[in-house]
């Protein structure tokens, strides 16, 4: 059975992968609603599920999977990359059997904690799980040698995103111009655009976007998750936040796949200037060096999606 938060496009893409599922409501946009909406999640989640009796809950963070888990008594596994995130964390960690982290992961949560040679993105950009589709190139209306540019923008409305305002609008303006002097540049964007921009937005079947991922030039923007998936897909990835991630930072310091960047402003000037001194070189030359670098990274981790089912099959053992 799965179950939903009302979230940005989760819905959409469970209905194009046509996967039945329940919705649960949305949560506030605020720290104090989020926090006084937790029982009321926790109870549609439990009306939910139990006439289904699931023997086992599988989260991401999930603080309602946990709580009902625990009052189930049933065993709960929560995946977790986000350091930050300690306000879910504090949630959730008292309530579920294991808690499955990268071995990048920055934490040590104790007992609880597994660590796995992986990262999120690789349970389904593993190649053993994904082939890119060149169809994509159609739809966004580009060649196959042509230069394009993915821009992300966030809403921060993350409990661990609070405090964070991202790119100035200026500078988005100033990227997106700059840009746009060397390859086509699309953006997607979980919040509203600036009329000047929105011509900008990419406007693809969202479940195509780790095609049009694949065969970009370069990822820039807000998105740790988008940034990481670049990596494990061969292209560029400029990635800004005060905090960061520990899979970012050594996707940067290991692999060179990923360049981290902070929100002030002369980083923001910087990550703008790098992503044009990228943009500059031979569109083949950069693919060829990212995808030989994300070879070693494809060495040294494992298939995520393989390696969950056999902890989820070893968990429920007698």
């Amino acid at each position: 059975m799965i179950t939903v938060k009302d979230k940005e496009i989760a819905c959409y893409l469970l209905d194009a992968l046509k996967f039945p599922y329940i919705k649960l409501g949305k949560h506030s946009k605020t720290l104090l609603g989020k926090l006084i909406s937790i029982p009321a999640m926790d109870w549609r989640m439990y009306r939910a599920v139990k006439d289904f009796k699931p023997d086992l809950f599988l989260g991401l963070a999930s603080v309602r999977a946990a709580h009902v888990a625990s009052f189930l008594k049933k065993q709960c596994i929560n995946f977790d990359d986000t350091e930050n995130g300690v306000a879910e964390l504090r949630l959730y960690l008292p309530f579920v059997s294991f808690v499955c982290t990268p071995s990048c992961y920055q934490k040590n949560l104790g007992a609880k904690q597994i660590r796995y040679d992986g990262y999120h993105e690789l349970a389904y950009l593993h190649p053993s799980r994904f082939k890119p589709d060149p169809a994509v190139l159609n739809l966004l209306g580009v060649k196959s040698d042509e230069k394009y540019v993915i821009v992300r923008f966030v809403s921060w409305q993350a409990v661990h995103d609070i405090g964070h305002k991202g790119f100035s609008l200026a500078m988005k303006r100033k990227a997106v111009k700059e840009f746009a002097k060397y390859a086509k540049v699309f953006i997607t964007s979980e919040g509203p655009l600036p009329k000047d921009l929105e011509s900008f937005r990419l406007q693809i079947p969202a479940e195509k976007v780790h095609s049009a991922l694949y065969y970009a030039t370069l990822l820039f923007g807000e998105s740790a998750t988008m940034a990481s998936e670049s990596a494990v897909l061969a292209t560029p990835a400029i990635y800004l936040d005060n905090e960061g991630r520990g899979y970012t930072d050594e996707e940067e310091k290991t692999y060179g796949l990923v360049f981290n960047f902070k929100e002030s402003p002369e980083d923001q000037e910087r990550s703008v200037q790098k992503g044009i001194e990228i943009l500059k070189q031979d569109y083949a030359s950069v693919k060829e060096v990212w995808r030989k670098k994300t070879q070693k990274l494809l060495q040294d981790k494992i298939d995520v999606t393989a390696w969950i089912e056999n902890f989820i099959n070893q968990a429920l053992r007698p």
